[in-house]
C-alpha cells in the first residue's frame, strides 16, 4: 500500500504537514489485523507523525526516533494516562505502572532492587534457578517429546523469578497458574485498547476472559500478601518490601496496592522473558548459520556445564542475537501517553488530552535508522555500532524515567537460559515455522509453537 493509499491530506482536519488517515483507513484494518495496520500506516508515514481516526478519539502515531525521545524525556507533560492506558490499569493498577506519587512511591522501593549491585548479588541465585528449571525441561521434553515453546520458556521464567524475588512465597504452580492468568488476561485487552472510547458497559470481545483472569490474580494474590502481613512482613522478598512499604499519605500500602506492583512486577519478569526467547527460538530456527555461531560460542565460553554468572562477559554474540530479536519483536508493541498540557512535537501544536501512541515495533523499522530493518542480523548490535546509534531507535526496554526497572534483570536471565539449553540441547521446532505476530497487549507469535530438545552430544 503506497503512502497516496494510506493518507489523505486534510488542512482541515489535521495540522499541515501531518497525515490525515481517515477513519476508513484506520478503523477497518486495525479491527481486522492491528499490527499490520499500524505496520501499513507507520511504512507510508517514513518518519512522519501520523493522525489516526479512530471515531471518538485521533491520536498521533510517533515512529522517529527524534519524535520518541522528545516524548519520552518529557513524562512531566506525556503521561501514562487516558483511554488508552485504562484497559492496562485495569490489570496493573496505579503503582509502578501508573503515575504521580503513587509511582513515585512504588519507584523508590523498587529501584534499589533491580540495581547492578544488588542484582550481582543474586546472579548466583538465577543461574540456579536456571539450572533447575531446565533439568524439569530435561524430564518432560525427554525421548524427543515436544513441548510448547511459549509455555515453557515461561515456566523457566516463573521458577528464576520466584526464588529471585518471592524467595519461594509463591510456589511454582501457583506462579503457573498466575502466569497462565496474566497472559489470558493480555490476550483478551486487545479490543479495548484499540477501540478505549467504548464505554465499559458496552460488552467487546474478551471481557469476560479478562474478568475471569483478573479474579484468578486476585485470589492468588491477596492471601499471600494477608499472610506476610500476618508474619509481621519480615524477609527480603518483593512481598514483604512493598507490605511494610509507606506510601505517599504517610500510611503502609493497602492490599490493593501491594498486589498492584507483584502483579507488575510479576508481568515485567515472566511475560517478557517468555516471549523475547520464544521469538530467539522461532529466528534461530530460521537462521541457522546465527544459530551455529551462538552455539560455537556457548561451547567456548561455558562448555558442557551449567552456565554461570563468570561466563556473562563472554557471551558477547549471544547478547546481541537477544537484542536483535527484541529489535524484531518487541514484547510490548506500543506505548501510549496522554499529552497533560499543550506542547509542539515535530512542528506540529498539540494540545491539552491529545494521545499519542508510541511503538518500538515501528520505530525498530524506521529505514532511515536500520538497513533492511526486516531483515534478522544480530551484528546491528556489535558494541562499536550502538555507540553510532540514534539513542531513542532502540527501545524495548522504554527509555526514561519510565524505563523498565527489569531490562538488566532479563539480560543476564536470558543469557543464562539461552547458554544453559545450548550446553544441554540442540533445541529445533517442530513443523513449520511462523514469524507472524499477533498484537495483544503484548507481541505473541500468531501460531503455537511446539519445541524438541535434541542432546547436545
Amino acid at each position: 500500500m503506497t503512502s497516496a493509499e494510506v493518507y489523505e491530506e486534510s488542512a482541515g482536519t489535521a495540522p499541515p504537514g501531518v497525515a490525515q488517515v481517515s477513519l476508513r483507513r484506520t478503523l477497518v484494518p486495525l479491527a481486522r489485523d492491528p499490527l499490520g495496520g499500524f505496520e501499513r500506516i507507520g511504512r507510508a508515514a517514513d518518519g512522519r507523525l501520523a493522525r489516526l481516526n479512530l471515531g471518538l478519539t485521533r491520536p498521533y502515531l510517533v515512529t522517529h526516533p527524534d519524535h520518541v525521545q522528545h516524548v519520552l524525556r518529557r513524562p512531566d507533560l506525556y503521561r501514562r494516562e487516558g483511554m488508552m492506558w485504562k484497559p492496562l490499569q485495569r490489570l496493573e493498577g496505579d503503582g509502578i505502572a501508573g503515575e504521580g506519587p503513587s509511582w513515585q512511591v512504588s519507584r523508590h522501593i523498587l529501584q534499589p532492587m533491580f540495581t547492578a549491585r544488588n542484582l550481582g548479588g543474586l546472579f548466583g541465585t538465577m543461574a540456579d534457578a536456571v539450572t533447575e528449571s531446565l533439568s524439569v525441561l530435561q524430564e518432560r521434553a525427554a525421548r524427543g517429546r515436544e513441548v510448547d515453546l511459549v509455555d515453557e520458556m515461561t515456566a523457566i521464567a516463573h521458577r528464576v523469578l520466584i526464588r529471585v524475588l518471592f524467595s519461594d512465597r509463591i510456589t511454582f504452580a501457583e506462579a503457573e497458574r498466575l502466569g497462565q492468568a496474566i497472559t489470558a488476561a493480555f490476550t483478551s485487552l486487545g479490543s479495548r485498547m484499540l477501540m478505549p472510547f467504548v464505554p465499559d458497559a458496552v460488552p467487546m470481545p474478551g471481557d469476560r476472559p479478562f474478568a475471569r483472569a483478573v479474579r484468578t490474580v486476585d485470589e492468588l494474590i491477596y492471601p499471600r500478601i494477608r499472610a506476610c502481613r500476618a508474619e509481621g512482613s519480615r524477609g527480603d522478598d518483593l512481598v514483604a518490601v512493598l507490605a511494610r512499604t509507606v506510601g505517599e499519605d504517610g500510611q503502609l500500602l493497602d492490599d490493593k496496592r501491594v498486589r498492584d506492583d507483584v502483579v507488575s512486577m510479576f508481568v515485567a519478569g515472566t511475560e517478557t522473558t517468555g516471549l523475547a526467547l520464544t521469538w530467539l527460538w522461532l529466528l534461530l530456527q530460521e537462521h541457522p548459520e546465527v544459530r551455529e555461531q551462538v552455539v560455537a560460542e556457548v561451547a567456548d565460553v561455558v562448555g558442557d556445564g551449567p552456565a554461570a554468572p563468570q561466563h556473562l562477559p563472554g557471551l558477547v554474540f549471544t547478547r546481541m542475537v537477544l537484542q536483535e530479536a527484541l529489535r524484531l519483536y518487541p514484547v510490548g508493541w506500543v506505548v501510549p501517553r496522554t499529552l497533560a498540557q499543550p506542547d509542539e512535537l515535530a512542528g506540529t501544536r498539540l494540545s491539552a488530552g491529545t494521545t499519542v501512541l508510541l511503538s518500538p515495533y515501528l520505530t525498530h523499522r524506521v529505514p532511515q535508522f536500520w538497513d533492511e530493518p526486516e531483515a534478522f542480523r544480530p551484528q546491528r548490535f556489535s558494541p562499536d555500532r550502538e555507540q553510532r546509534r540514534h539513542r531513542f531507535a532502540y527501545f524495548p526496554f522504554g527509555a526514561g524515567v519510565h524505563q523498565c526497572l527489569g531490562s538488566h534483570f532479563f539480560t543476564v536471565e536470558a543469557q543464562l537460559i539461552v547458554a544453559g539449553m545450548l550446553s544441554r540441547f540442540r533445541p529445533r521446532v517442530a513443523g513449520e515455522v511462523s514469524l507472524r505476530p499477533r498484537a495483544t497487549a503484548s507481541l505473541r507469535p500468531r501460531q503455537r509453537a511446539r519445541m524438541v530438545l535434541d542432546p547436545a552430544a
